[in-house]
């Protein structure tokens, strides 16, 4: 590696570390995500401030792995036995609903151009992989709002990231849904196969290799990773989806085997993703972000604001609407503001914009800035209102 990656790549990965120092430091005052410290960070160090680091081929391979496992993570939660039914039905609903909405609004503004298709897609995301880890931590992953959390997370992952196959590809569009069907055959029989009993041999090797350097399970999982990126890629599609479905494959997996096992091996795997690869991506993400694109057009800076209104109106007003008659009014309202965090998938599709000349870098700048205040306000709101609605230890009903 030459000298300069080394010395980017320890600036990176020092700046990865410093961010939850500092969480920990200011979580008295205000409990700030360590995802926007490290894009804060990013953009800190990075060649448009201080020049301490800069993203040339290796970083971006890191950073960008680093996605892939953010998505195979998003992946891995989703428990699909929790989600089937109801509550996926009501997420498919609601980011159809903020599709329609989102693309109308691009083409208000754009008219009806490839501009105007990004800005709605993007719009319509949500960041579950960023904001699950909030949720976990909050202990509602095992409730049935966390479940919905899920199921509309999912949809609003899943969904743009189909669209992006469909939309944003230079092949025949019928080649591209062939190769879609294509990959889901794929994807179906790794799932059945994930999902039926292991041989022995199999069984073995997990149990015997946890506490040993050889740590097959894990290298298992990595190879189911690398392999549905490799498939995706191969096949013309989005390297994201092949890294969600992974994350399926390997929940299905686990969950096959011993628990106690599957609980070990999931630490290992959070371990390579929460613990490099992701905030690598976050870090390296705030480096990428054109702050002089920002700063140098006013309409920009007066668009951030409203990038943040619309994630809140066309992504979580559908969500909002829809459990009307599921959840409670606080738990409602959670779900929508959780609903309306969006950040990596609004960088990997107003990425694919400006490096195709189809939507103004000043505009791109301003939707991902929308989309880190919106991974900090959202979810500090919508946790906020959970915990106010839970009983205090101290109260009287309880003693």
């Amino acid at each position: 590696m030459p000298q300069t990656a080394l010395v980017s790549f320890a600036v990176i990965v020092a700046a990865t570390t410093i961010a939850p120092l500092i969480t920990d430091h200011v979580k008295r005052w205000i409990a700030i995500p360590s995802v926007v410290l490290e894009i804060l960070l990013g953009i800190l160090i990075g060649p448009q401030v201080l020049g301490w680091a800069g993203v040339d081929d290796v970083m971006g391979f890191v950073a960008d792995f680093g996605l892939a496992m953010l998505m195979f993570l998003a992946g891995y939660e989703l428990k699909i036995d929790e989600v089937r039914g109801k509550p996926i039905r009501l997420a498919s609903a609601g980011w159809l609903i903020s599709l329609v909405l989102g693309l109308g609004f691009g083409a208000l503004v754009h008219g009806w151009a490839f501009a105007s298709l990004i800005i709605g897609l993007a719009l319509t995301t949500t960041a579950l992989g960023t904001t699950l880890p909030m949720v976990r931590d909050a202990g509602l992953l095992p409730t049935p709002l966390g479940a919905r959390v899920l199921a509309v997370g999912a949809a609003g992952e899943f969904g743009p990231i189909i669209a992006v196959a469909l939309l944003f590809n230079d092949q025949d569009p019928a080649r591209t849904v062939l190769f879609l069907l294509a990959f889901g055959v794929v994807a179906a029989r790794l799932l059945w196969a994930a999902a039926n009993r292991r041989s022995g041999r199999i069984s073995r090797l997990v149990r015997t290799t946890l506490g040993t350097s050889v740590q097959f399970a894990v290298r298992l999982c990595m190879v189911v990773v690398v392999f549905m990126l490799w498939l995706a890629g191969t096949l013309g599609l989005d390297l994201l989806l092949g890294a969600f479905v992974a994350g399926l494959v390997v929940r299905l997996f686990l969950d096959a085997g011993d628990p106690e096992e599957g609980a070990v091996v999931e630490s290992k795997i959070e371990a390579i993703g929460f613990g490099l690869l992701i905030p690598f991506f976050f870090v390296v993400s705030g480096m990428r972000y054109d702050l002089d694109a920002l700063l140098a057009t006013p309409s920009a800076i007066a668009l951030l604001p409203v990038f943040l209104v619309l994630f809140l109106v066309i992504r979580g007003l559908p969500v909002l609407a829809l459990h009307h008659r599921d959840l409670p009014v606080r738990p409602r309202w959670t779900l929508a503001l959780l609903a309306s965090a969006a950040l990596p998938l609004v960088v990997v599709i107003t990425t694919i914009g400006t490096e195709a000349g189809l939507l103004p870098t000043s505009t791109a700048s301003a939707m991902v800035g929308a989309g880190m205040l919106s991974v900090l306000i959202f979810p500090l709101i919508a946790l906020r209102l959970v915990r106010d609605e839970q009983p205090h230890p101290a109260d009287p009903e309880l003693r």
